[in-house]
């Protein structure tokens, strides 16, 4: 076994304890903000391009999703040729760079926190940095539940599908990533400024996160088997209630959620001041209540901890037969 390899095989886990103990650093530069600066920059020139604009956004997101997978694969590549040791630091940082884990449990219990202090007012607001909903008018219930719901998603979108696509192809994958899902989070809307032009953003995201929607259902199943004892209702909710959902892979982990939790999730909810009618995940369970946000950061935290293992399996068997 190479050097360079046994380099390789620590990449993930090391990328995904930086995450856990440092969560995301506050560069200016940080590759997640560029990504987003870029987005803002470049839009208007593509609408400009053609009238057409679900052919406008599609261009849009093709050319930015391929040059970041470009770039980060000759970046990456030149490091490694320099040396196994540069190449090893580079891909590393630009895969830690890709997770959030421990972001998405402070943002949540920054919620909790200033709930469980009274100040509803405060917590609606630090909950309307991390929802695309309406928050304004929102009960503490209500903020609750919205809360726990992102955690579930973002679960996907901030973990495990950074984490997959980086056991597949490395940092420059990761980095397509998170493209995708960051033109889905500024485009992918279905208002009248997005609908056509942000239409290719939200499908492409849609098929990437496909599968780690899924692979995210026995990882939540075996974490809440350990927390809550719960293992087995989550992952037969998340096999019966999984489709109940606008989006076609955010109610797996809800509803993996919403089993090992015991809690009713999604129904409807106002997005730029129209109401959006959702299909509730778990109805049949009670309602939400604040304690719940601090044990969906924790099943968060420990699913998050089982994919890794599963996938950093998957990165050993890859380079093992292509490497």
């Amino acid at each position: 076994m190479t050097h360079t390899f046994l380099l390789c095989f620590l990449i993930l886990p090391i990328a995904f304890a930086l995450d856990w103990f440092f969560g995301d650093p506050r560069w200016r530069d940080h590759p997640i903000r560029i990504m987003g600066k870029a987005i803002e920059i470049l839009e208007p020139l593509f609408r400009a391009l053609t009238k057409n604009q679900v052919v406008a956004g599609a261009l849009f997101a093709f050319s930015l999703i391929a040059f970041t997978f470009c770039t980060a694969l000759i970046l990456t590549r030149l490091f490694w040729a320099v040396s196994p040791l540069a190449g090893f630091m580079v891909e590393t940082i630009l895969i830690y760079f890709c997770i959030s884990a421990k972001d998405l449990e402070k943002s949540a219990m920054g919620v909790y926190r200033l709930l469980d202090g009274d100040n509803i007012g405060k917590a609606r607001e630090k909950l309307a940095m991390i929802v695309g909903r309406d928050t304004g008018q929102l009960s503490e219930e209500a903020v609750s539940r919205a809360c726990v719901e992102t955690v579930a998603e973002n679960l996907v979108d901030g973990v495990i599908s950074p984490l997959f696509f980086a056991a597949i192809g490395g940092a420059p994958l990761a980095l397509a990533y998170k493209m995708t899902n960051t033109l889905d989070s500024m485009v992918g809307y279905k208002n009248e400024k997005y609908l056509l032009f942000g239409k290719v953003s939200a499908r492409i995201d849609d098929v990437a996160n496909y599968i780690p929607a899924r692979l995210a259902v026995p990882a939540i199943a075996l974490a809440a088997g350990i927390l809550t004892g719960n293992g087995s209702r989550a992952y037969q909710i998340a096999k019966t209630e999984g489709r109940n959902h606008t989006s076609p892979n955010a109610g797996y982990s809800e509803a993996a959620f919403a089993g090992a939790l015991a809690l009713k999730l999604g129904g409807p909810n106002y997005y730029h001041g129209t109401l959006v009618e959702k299909p509730y995940i778990g109805s049949g369970f009670g309602k939400i209540s604040l304690i719940h946000i601090k044990k969906s950061c924790d099943l968060m935290m420990l699913s998050s901890f089982f994919s890794l293992l599963f996938l950093w399996m998957v990165n050993g068997a890859v380079r093992l037969t292509f490497f």
